[in-house]
């Protein structure tokens, strides 16, 4: 081999135990951890609640009566409390479910009228008060779930129980077209609704909604709801 050959060979040698060496100094390069998957919110399963909130419609107390009467009626309000039970399961966004709920209430109305029969007035007046004790529902529900916001529309059966108490001025009870000072009875109606859910963790959620409820012959108790209320999920639906 001729000297220059040598001289190319040794400095080939030696320029890499240089690198070589370089990198054995070289700090190692971090170790960044896999991403993790962020498990997106889960509505399905059977829950537990509670709720309140406050009412105001109108409704037709001497409904509860009699039917003698023309229908008339004024304006009711006050507040509930209840308790919720439902399921409901989720398939992508779409979050399907029932809901039943009943609360106890205290919406209440009173007026002086002057009865009529076929618009004839009756020739007497009554002090009349009503009382809406309970309030019961069935419903259906269809929401869009955004992760942990869930926006609903809601729609089923309701039913009411109230109470009608007279206080007549110049008749006795019951002889003035067989108009009794007090009764009670149910109410069957329809509920119809929307509201707004948010699961504060996987268990927990709270919500506020909106219901109408139209119960009654003709719709003898129209009442308009607010309700706010939070609820327990069990999953393994």
């Amino acid at each position: 081999m001729t000297r220059l050959g040598l001289s190319t060979v040794a400095a080939s040698a030696l320029l890499a135990t240089s690198l070589a060496a370089h990198a054995a100094d070289l700090p190692a390069r971090p170790a960044y951890p896999a991403p993790v998957a962020v498990p997106l919110y889960n509505w399905t399963g059977f829950y537990l609640g509670i709720n309140g909130g406050y009412a105001w419609g109108r409704q037709d107390p001497l409904s509860l009566i009699t039917d003698r009467f023309d229908r008339f009626d004024f304006d009711a309000k006050g507040g509930m409390v209840g308790g919720t039970l439902g399921a409901q399961i989720q398939s992508g966004r779409v979050v399907l479910g029932i809901e039943s709920d009943i609360d106890w209430a205290d919406i209440t109305g009173s007026s002086a009228v002057t009865p009529t029969i076929l618009g004839a007035a009756q020739g007497f007046t009554a002090n009349v008060s009503t009382h809406i004790d309970w309030v019961g529902t069935v419903r259906s529900r269809v929401g869009y779930a955004i992760d942990n916001w869930l926006i609903y529309g809601t729609g089923g059966v309701a039913l009411l129980g109230g109470k009608t108490d007279v206080a007549l001025n110049g008749v006795t009870c019951g002889t003035a077209g067989n108009l009794s000072c007090s009764g009670s009875g149910n109410r069957v109606g329809i509920a119809a609704g929307a509201g707004i859910e948010y699961g504060f963790t996987p268990s927990w959620s709270a919500k506020l909604e909106y219901l109408w409820v139209g119960a009654g012959a003709v719709e003898t108790a129209k009442i308009n709801m607010i309700r706010a209320g939070l609820n327990y999920r069990f999953g393994g639906l």
